[in-house]
Order: C-alpha cells, then structure tokens, then sequence
C-alpha cells in the first residue's frame, strides 16, 4: 500500500509541476480534489481555463497502448477501468449546463507519464502521453472568456471540494529524510500540514516551483523548453500567438498612464501587444484600437487574433494608421483624395520649380532626400511656421542645415502643397493631420485603449492623433516597437507629441524567436550604428540579455549575376521543402516591389506555389510567402532567405558625407530586420 500511494504521489507531484505554466496563461489549477458524493475517491487534477473545463487523472502505467478506439495494459483491455472518469466528465458537463456553459467545453483527459507517443481516443475519454499534456490542454484555444472562467471555476469548486486525502497521501510518500514529495504548486512544502494545505488551493503563479533541490522533478526550464519545442513544431501561425510565461505578466500589467513597450528583435514585443489587446478587451468597456503603419499586419494580427480569442475579437479593431484617419474623416463627412500619383507629380513640379535649380539642388540633386525632409520632418510634425522649422533639431536626420537652406525647404515645402491643392488632392500626411484636427475639435467617443505596434515607424502627428482618442488614462496609450528597427528617415521626441511616460517603460531583454547564431549575426550588421530615440536620447540598439536557443549559422552567399543568384534562391527553398519544412514556414525577403514580384515568377517558374506577403492574411498556407522587408516588419517565420541584397550593406564602409552615411544606416535597419524575421535559419544572397 505504501508504495502504491508513494507512486501515486510522485505521479500527481509531476503532473502538478508540468501543470505550473498554465497558471500564467489564465488558467486555474485544481489539485487533489474530491470525488462528487464519494468520501474515499479523488479527483487529481481539474483545470479550467481559456480552453474549457479538463478533468485530468495522472497515470504511470506500464506497457500500455491504444488499438481500435480501447486501451489496453499489455494483452489485457483496461478501457472500462477508465468509465467512471468518463462519468465524472457527465456529471461536470450537467453542472456547468446550470451556469450556461456548453457540454463540448469539458473534456476527460488521461495524461500517462513517462509515455511518448501516446495520444488518441478511447472509452469516451481522451489519452495523452506527459510530452503532449501541456498541447492538448491549451489545444482547444480560447474557448471561454473571463466571465465564462469565472462561472466555471466557481461551480467546479463546489462540485469538486477539497480532499483530506492529500495529507494521508503525502505522509506515506515521506521518504527516508523524512521530507515529503513537494505537492504539486507549493515549492519545498514539508511535512502533513504543508501537503495538506496544498490540496485546497489552487496552483499560484506567484509560487516558485524548486529548480536545485533533490525534490524537484523537472525543472522549470526544462518545462519551458517542452513547451517551446512543441510550439515550434507546429505552423508559424499558432508561433505567433504563442505567450511564453515569462511575458505573461507584462501582456496584463496596469500603467496608470501612456506606457512603451521595447525591446530587441525577438523578444516578443508584437505578441504581448496582442494578448495585451485581447486582456484589455475582457477587462475594459469599450473598444480596444491596435494599429501601425504597416498596411497588411493589422490583417495578419486580426486573424491571429480571431485564433487565439474568438470570443472578445469584434471588440478589437484592427487597422492601420492612415486607413483610421480615412475612415474617421469619411464618417465625418470630411472628404479626402489621396493619390499617391498626383502627388508625385505635385512634388516633381514644385522641386523643377524651386528646387533642382537652387542651393537645394547645390547641396543635393537627389530630390528624395528633399522629400523626406518635407514629409517626415516637416509635415510628419504638422509645423504650420516657419519659426518653428528654423529652429528645429530635426531629430534623425544627421547633415546639419543653415538658415538659408532651411528657408529653401520651407519654400519647397510651400510650393509642394500649393500643387497638391491645385491638383485637388492630399498625400498620407496630410491625411493625418486633418484627422489630428477634427479630433482636438471633435473628440472621438468609445475607445478604451490604444495599442500602436512599431510604434517607431509612426511620425509625431500620428502619436498625437491616437494619444488624442485616450489621452493619459491609465492602459490608454500602449506603444511598442524598437528603435533600431526604425527604418523610415526623419524623427521626432515624444515630448514633441506632448506624451509622457513618466518611468512607464518596460524593456524585453529574452529573444525567444532567434537562434543565437541568428541573433548575433543580425546585429553585427548594425553594429556600431547609433538612432535616435523616441524617448529623446540618441541610442545604441537593445541587446537581449538572454537567447534560448542555438542553431545553425546563417549563410551569405554572393554571385556574380542575377540569374546565378535567383537559381541558388530556388535550389535553397527547394532543400529546405525536401527537408520537411512547410513552404508556409519559408519567406523570401527583399527590398524593392519590383524585386519582390521578379522572384515570384522565378519561384513560380520553377513549380513553387508562392504567396505575396501583400496578400498574405495570417492564415496558416502551404505556399512560400515574397514579399518586402517592409511588409515583414512585425511578422515571423521559421526560415528566411533575403534576397538581392546590395554587397555595400555587408561591408565596412570610412567617413562619408552625413546625409549618406543616414541613408545607409536606414538601409542596414532594414537588412537587420529581415533577419530578425528568422526563428532557425537564416540565407542571405548578395548580388
């Protein structure tokens, strides 16, 4: 008998340590409990949580397998042994009916420890080996939301009440020191009172499981590890929703007023801005607004989120910056025309006019880095003066400009928008600023918070136009984002913006998505390479104190022309297809559209189904997604190719003239982002 119940113990004990991460993913954990009507029989585990109500009996058995829907313990059928839980998962599901919880929302689940490759269904129940238990119990997604959880957790208590069993238990588990085997949840809990104690309570994410001492019986980073490797089996999709536990905390955490969120490529910023947004609409009235400049990521973060949280999803808008202010301007009866053709002409007009030919044209021909100037630092700020434009720092840009020249740009700047109203049209810009406007005169009702994702890529009139939807209220204002991934020209302080946040910053210093490998060679591209943050202080890039993981090195190939190097872009994906991995899991990455679309008719040419990234929805597909580094920015991948790569952005360069030298540090953020992109492999094609 002791040896029954000493084996029992250590069973439940390991299930209960494999059980801890749940608790930081939402979940309840409820050890030890007993049996509805029974005085004798217990319960080992029930957890509720996002994905419904699971009864869990922890099992050790020996030789034991399934075959045509029955378990079996060597040659002897044990399926029946197993009904009452089956029952059990009956009882359960009528009670949760009372407080309008669905019966397909609980599940009887036999976990076998020390199993592999054990999972099916038999007897009405389901099975799973230890390796699959934490997948199968977080599998179902979110299925319950806060209320739901609330309602379920209540009614499961009294249903199942605490058993006595546990402290009996725990003493005949007592070893020869004397020391009880730690009861699932309660780190070196000794002795009947400790154990018994444990029985009642639920499993705390506050409570620290032992990692040295000789009782512990795996590890937290060995769990960490089982969690992470069998995420990382599945699509990149269900990756990108992942919440390692670590992050859990910040997804929920209260600021009392606008806060930031940064960190390094890879330490998971995007997807603690997403559970964010999924928290805040449970716990918050009114609707939660997640935008960014990217075009197509808020489509990909809607379908995540719709994955991962069904039943909040309606309640979080998901659009990118400038589609907002159309939409706002359009409700408000304000009528736009944007036109990105016409206002290039409107600026080859007005730089023939008063540019090309003046001591703009003397300092640079290059009408672009003009237009940046206008764009970005001028209207990117919404100056109205030009007092205000002689004496701007101009924060980003490093070729310093006199009084003259700045005089100049404000004539270019002048004459570019005299042409733009000539033609009856607006650019993004002015979009924005319009939008700006209407709401310091006309406040917009019904937002709660704001979640603006590389927050770094927005100008200064965008973080004014969102900070104005929520002011300073407490989780109204959430931006997260990296400066050395800032890959547009031109910047700005948020004190420009007139948003404080007052020691409401938090930095992400573990890369979970890199390989060291990955993540040390991405950096040494920009290494050296200051930008200018949005907090106000010229700064090196976050460097993540920790990397979970090691891989293979990335590899830089160069050639000599085009068509070697697009047949070694189809040889490479079509080894990493052979190898296993899913084309969905492979991105093509590059600078230019125009290179973009040549390597999809290369790849297509060669019988690859491809996808544009332009396209590309956040749904799981089996083709090879193409696409810029641009419309990369905020996504993952397991393997990436980044392709066409010019060879001057991989060699050291001397002093050279200060508008250059910015451009090109604008040039390696953005080949360190497309690195970055890479979970465990990394190819980069020069030529």
């Amino acid at each position: 008998m002791h040896r029954r119940y000493q084996a029992a113990a250590d069973t439940e004990a390991r299930l209960g340590v494999l059980l801890k991460p749940l608790a930081e993913q939402g979940f309840h954990v409820l050890a030890d409990r007993m049996w509805p009507g029974s005085t004798r029989a217990n319960v080992d585990f029930v957890v509720v949580g996002p994905s419904g109500v699971m009864i869990v009996d922890a099992k050790s058995w020996a030789d034991v397998h399934l075959a045509s829907g029955r378990i079996f313990q060597g040659q002897d059928d044990v399926t029946e042994r197993f009904e009452n839980l089956r029952w059990l998962a009956e009882q359960t599901e009528t009670t949760l009916a009372d407080v309008g919880i669905a019966p397909g929302e609980v599940h009887a689940v036999a976990v076998f420890m020390g199993k592999r490759e054990l999972s099916g269904r038999a007897g009405g129940i389901d099975v799973v080996d230890e390796n699959a238990a934490l997948k199968y119990l977080v599998g179902t997604g979110n299925r319950l939301n806060r209320s739901k959880i609330a309602l379920a957790l209540t009614a499961v208590e009294r249903l199942f009440p605490p058993s006595s069993a546990g402290n009996r238990r725990a003493q005949l588990a007592t070893g020869a020191a004397g020391t009880a085997i730690a009861a699932p949840g309660l780190a070196g809990a000794h002795g009947p009172a400790a154990a018994d104690a444990v029985s009642s309570r639920l499993v705390h994410p506050d409570v620290v499981v032992p990692t040295t001492t000789e009782n512990a019986l795996i590890t937290i980073e060995e769990i960490e590890a089982a969690l992470h490797a069998s995420v990382s089996s599945l699509p990149i999709e269900d990756w990108m929703t992942y919440l390692h536990p670590d992050q859990a905390r910040l997804a929920r955490r209260s600021f009392n007023g606008p806060s930031r969120i940064r960190g390094a490529a890879g330490t998971g910023k995007t997807v603690v801005g997403l559970h964010r947004a999924a928290y805040l609409a449970r716990t918050r009235p009114g609707k939660i607004l997640v935008t960014t400049l990217v075009r197509t990521l808020p489509v990909v973060l809607s379908s995540l989120m719709e994955r991962m949280a069904p039943d909040i999803a309606d309640r979080v808008e998901f659009t990118g910056v400038h589609a907002f202010a159309q939409e706002l301007l359009r409700s408000r009866g304000q009528h736009v025309t944007v036109s990105g053709v016409k206002a290039d002409r409107a600026f080859e007009h007005a730089w023939a006019a008063v540019g090309r030919d003046g001591i703009l044209g003397r300092i640079d021909l290059r009408k672009e880095y003009w237009r940046d100037e206008v764009i970005s630092v001028i209207k990117g700020r919404g100056l109205t003066r030009f007092e205000e434009y002689a004496t701007l720092a101009r924060i980003g840009r490093r070729r310093p400009l006199g009084g003259e020249a700045r005089a100049a740009v404000w004539e270019l700047h002048y004459t570019y928008n005299q042409a733009l109203r000539e033609a009856n049209v607006h650019d993004f810009a002015d979009v924005i600023l319009l939008a700006e406007k209407s709401l310091r005169t006309h406040p917009l009702e019904g937002y709660t918070a704001v979640i603006a994702d590389e927050a770094q890529d927005l100008s200064c009139a965008m973080i004014r136009m969102l900070h104005a939807l929520v002011g300073d209220a407490p989780d109204g204002l959430n931006l997260i984002g990296d400066g050395q991934q800032t890959i547009y020209p031109g910047g700005y302080t948020l004190a420009e913006a007139n948003v404080s946040l007052a020691g409401r910053g938090v930095v992400m210093t573990k890369n979970y998505r890199n390989t060291v490998e990955i993540a040390d060679f991405a950096a040494s591209v920009v290494s050296g390479d200051l930008f200018d943050d949005i907090e106000g202080e010229p700064s090196s890039m976050d460097v993540a104190s920790e990397i979970v993981r090691h891989g293979a090195r990335p590899r830089v190939s160069r050639f000599i022309s085009r068509r070697a190097h697009d047949k070694s872009v189809v040889a490479q994906v079509r080894s990493l297809l052979a190898s296993g991995v899913a084309g969905g899991d492979i991105a093509v990455l590059t600078q230019t559209n125009y290179a973009a679309d040549d390597l999809m008719e290369v790849l297509s040419a060669a019988g690859i189904r491809t996808v544009d990234l332009h396209f590309y929805d956040g749904r799981t597909t089996s083709a090879v997604k193409v696409g810029t580094i641009k419309r990369a920015k905020g996504l993952e991948f397991k393997q990436v190719l980044v392709v066409r790569t010019p060879a001057r952005l991989l060699e050291p360069v001397g002093a050279v003239e200060a508008a250059v030298a910015e451009r090109r540090e604008l040039d390696r953020r953005e080949l360190y982002v497309a690195m970055t992109r890479a979970r465990d492999g990394l190819w980069v094609g020069v030529g």
